[in-house]
């Protein structure tokens, strides 16, 4: 076959793929190709994590322009949503395990049973941050080394995302049960109508238009709110009413607690990995916030420039994560190891790639966010210096999420804790102050420890003992 047909079969084969991927027609990934499988859950959740990451810029690009406290209050208060998001993210990765072990092994009614229960426990978690966000925003602002006036400022924005943190947490979540269950297209749409949402209504109500009155900074938090509110509304309707692969019926509603109490232990391990890890990103911002605003300011311009391209590979591993839990259901823990290593080198691919763009057009993509020329210097040194890991990055991403999706938690908590407690926040400490590195000594202690929790995981992985676990 001549050079160009077979190029153009190539072509409308990849179409063709792609489109199957998007509308979710297919959803049995336990036979066939490795690599086919890995496609067609890989593009809705890279597309999905793409839309999250798009967000997070286009909020921090209009919130910009607000100044720099209001940057410095989004920056202190997304370090404190870190804390929701790990638990929403752990209990999101709970239910993703259990669906899609119950899933491979074609039982959907006691998967979506366990997704009932799964809904319970973030209903009682909400009600809790609820209370304490509602009642504590400006002492926590304080806490979090913001001065009097960014804390009067910035009071509102955290109260409205800390009080309404139930929309964040059951987005995760239920995106997470679809997930489990191969149904990666529906949860894309899901965050795609919540962040598209998001996305028109931050410039509308921060800076107001015909009778929509100018908000500022409480716009964006809105905005945020009424978004996601409508996905989550989105998601109940097709888990209640839908004919998808997971549906609840009256039959799941009664409570089991020997399956929330699995949920729960799973949940965790999830959680602990995650809340080490958020809880040494507070730290780390902590550290930062010795130095000013301005250090702050660029610190979390330069996050969101990160996590627009770290979410899109975290679809990836997100992928990995579903195929290991269904083909350990379906018995097949070789299937399960070899979508692992495929993943892994596609991620790694594309975050190589990225990396470089980086390391390269940096004080462009910073200055795109705000003209302050030591905001943009602290911002350059914490996207050039955490790229460099990018390589280590994408291999990370995907084995943690393997473990996790195979229901083994242990393994990358203690990972977690002892990089990121016993030598991460040590390191940025000792580089930033005790040798007054500053800043950079924070985005140096970034770089290798997250390095060296990829090379750790990826040792770890191939003894193999994640493929016993039974959940």
């Amino acid at each position: 076959m001549p050079f160009f047909k077979r190029a153009k079969v190539r072509v409308v084969h990849f179409f063709e793929l792609f489109r199957i991927a998007v509308a979710g027609t297919e959803k049995e990934f336990t036979t066939g190709s490795i690599n086919r499988a890995i496609f067609l859950l890989a593009i809705p959740m890279v597309l999905e994590m793409a839309m999250e990451s798009l967000f997070a810029v286009v909020d921090i690009f209009f919130v910009s322009h607000l100044g720099v406290n209001a940057i410095t209050t989004v920056g202190l208060t997304e370090s404190v949503l870190t804390l929701v998001y790990t638990c929403a993210m752990g209990l999101s990765m709970a239910a993703t395990a259990v669906v899609a072990r119950r899933t491979g092994e074609k039982n959907p009614e006691e998967a979506a049973h366990a997704a009932m229960q799964a809904l319970y426990v973030a209903l009682v978690l909400s009600v809790i941050i609820s209370i304490v966000g509602f009642v504590f925003s400006r002492d926590i602002l304080l806490l979090m080394g913001a001065s009097v006036e960014v804390a009067d400022y910035g009071t509102g924005y955290t109260k409205i995302l800390l009080t309404g943190n139930l929309v964040i947490v059951l987005l995760f979540l239920i995106n997470g049960i679809f997930r489990g269950a191969g149904d990666a297209a529906l949860a894309m749409r899901s965050l795609w109508l919540a962040n598209g949402l998001n996305i028109i209504l931050c410039p509308l109500l921060i800076n107001g238009w015909g009778p929509v009155p100018a908000m500022g900074l409480q716009g964006a938090a809105l905005a945020t709110f009424i978004g996601r509110g409508t996905g989550v509304c989105y998601q109940v309707y097709h888990l209640i009413r839908g004919k998808d692969l997971i549906r609840i019926t009256k039959e799941q509603l009664a409570p089991a607690w020997n399956t929330i109490v699995s949920i729960l232990k799973l949940a965790a391990g999830s959680t602990a990995q995650m809340l080490i890890a958020s809880a040494s990103w507070i730290f780390l911002v902590r550290i930062i916030s010795y130095f000013g605003k301005d250090a702050v300011a660029g610190y979390t311009i330069a996050i969101r420039v990160v996590i627009f391209t770290i979410l899109p590979a975290w679809g990836m591993a997100n992928a990995a994560a579903a195929l290991v839990g269904q083909n350990l259901g379906a018995q097949q823990p070789d299937r399960a190891e070899k979508s692992v290593w495929r993943a892994a080198f596609l991620n790694m691919v594309f975050l190589g790639v990225v990396g470089l763009v980086f390391l390269t057009g940096a004080p462009v993509i910073i200055k795109l966010f705000s003209p302050e020329a030591d905001v943009v210097t602290y911002g350059v040194q914490c996207l050039r210096l955490m790229s460099l890991g990018y390589v280590f990055y994408a291999y990370g991403m995907v084995i943690t999420q393997s473990f996790n999706g195979a229901g083994d938690t242990r393994t990358p908590t203690l990972i977690n804790l002892v990089a990121l407690w016993m030598f991460q926040v040590p390191l940025a400490y000792s580089l930033s102050i005790w040798l007054h590195w500053g800043p950079q000594g924070v985005f140096w202690a970034i770089a290798i420890a997250e390095s060296m929790m990829a090379v750790a995981g990826v040792l770890l992985f191939r003894r193999g003992t994640w493929k016993q676990v039974k959940i």
